[in-house]
């Protein structure tokens, strides 16, 4: 199965484009998913068919999904509230507001995302195509279960036992009802779900994450941010895809100032995420909703290319460490060791390359520390960063 999933600041047109794509796929004779994981689900009105939380058959190879966060969380996570809410009535803290504690930040968003390894799993769809919330933040949530899988092994096998053993004696002395198998279950079933789908979205062989901007700037330094944190955590960006250009003839009367900032900004985007294919989509005519215009808009922004295809493979920019400190490799390819410069200020890295100026928004990891050397070779600018400055950690 092959797994797209576009993702963008809010207001992009990324749910356009995730639909154009799914339209086109599907006239390719391909089984097609479109699965909006977005909270704010507006798939339906793209379309201009109504989705369930289950997936709807829209047209021939065609298929659209509206996830029920809601129903999803209480799917994975409804034994652990119902215990949880009962401890917390036994403790006398439940009011209105209790049931909205019992489920952490952004696991809502996890618990949607599952639909991805259950879709995959099920080998009824050629190609799946992920609408996901905006500016990638909830794939960063995928990074846990790095964490949960150390826990899972490590501590989680004495955890049940201590629990099992503890369970009569806290109920008798403190009336404290502790986890029951079936919680624990809960939990341990999640986590394993949750790592398995991370194996599936982390495999550059089945999936890949496409970014959906706007030549503006502040889309643009989003747009910068997410590929920054998507190449940090092992993910597969194989396009770009700038949408609403204005078309050259704008370049006169009302819009000629928008033409000449989109302008600009393209160039910049160029720049800043070569060697990535960037495809463009341009401000239509009309309305992008129902079948005929994303079938349009899809035709102009692939051409000839194939959809379903992995458009680019690798990561331009990777993160390690070595002998106390972090390198940032870029790869920057066609270019002179003599053209290159590089300057910082705060957590943004501005590297000249010739004409080009390359602009990159630093993780966190990399915040507070100052650059202390770069060399380049083999198409890649490697950048020693020192130890991260004390005042910074306060």
């Amino acid at each position: 199965m092959r797994i797209i999933i576009y993702t963008g600041k809010g207001g992009v047109g990324k749910t356009s484009i995730a639909a154009a794509t799914a339209v086109k796929l599907a006239q390719q004779g391909k089984r097609t998913l479109i699965l909006s994981t977005d909270a704010a689900h507006s798939l339906a009105d793209s379309l201009a068919v109504p989705i369930g939380p289950d997936p709807v058959q829209i047209s021939a190879n065609l298929w659209g999904q509206e996830v029920n966060s809601l129903r999803e969380t209480e799917n994975n996570w409804g034994a652990v509230q119902g215990w949880l809410s009962a401890m917390l009535d036994k403790a006398q803290l439940k009011d209105i507001t209790t049931e909205e504690m019992l489920v952490f930040p952004g696991m809502e968003e996890l618990f949607s995302l599952l639909q991805i390894k259950k879709h995959a799993d099920s080998g009824c769809y050629d190609v799946l195509v992920v609408d996901c919330a905006p500016t990638g933040e909830t794939l960063r949530l995928l990074s846990y279960p790095n964490v949960l899988n150390w826990w899972l092994e490590k501590i989680f096998p004495y955890e049940r036992k201590l629990v099992k053993f503890v369970r009569p004696v806290a109920k008798l002395v403190n009336h404290i009802e502790l986890p029951s198998d079936h919680v624990m279950d809960s939990i341990e079933r999640f986590a394993r779900d949750l790592a398995d789908m991370q194996q599936i979205v982390l495999d550059p062989e089945t999936t890949s994450v496409r970014i959906v901007l706007n030549p503006e700037k502040m889309v643009l330094a989003e747009a910068k941010r997410s590929f920054t944190y998507l190449n940090l955590f092992g993910f597969n960006t194989d396009a770009v895809i700038v949408n609403r250009v204005l078309p050259d003839e704008a370049g006169e009367g009302f819009l000629a100032d928008w033409r000449n900032i989109q302008k600009k900004y393209e160039e910049e985007i160029t720049v800043n995420f070569q060697p990535l294919p960037i495809l463009k989509a341009p401000m239509m005519r009309q309305e992008v909703v129902g079948m005929p215009v994303l079938e349009e808009l899809a035709d102009i922004v692939f051409g000839t290319l194939d959809p379903s295809a992995m458009l680019y493979r690798g990561r331009t920019e990777t993160i390690r460490e070595e002998d106390g400190e972090v390198l940032l490799e870029l790869r920057i390819p066609f270019i002179d060791k003599a053209d290159l410069d590089l300057t910082q200020t705060g957590d943004e890295l501005t590297v000249n390359a010739g004409a080009c100026k390359r602009k990159v928004i630093l993780p966190r990891l990399l915040m507070g520390r100052q650059v202390t050397g770069a060399k380049y070779t083999e198409d890649r600018l490697i950048i020693r960063f020192g130890e991260r400055d004390i005042q910074a950690k306060g």
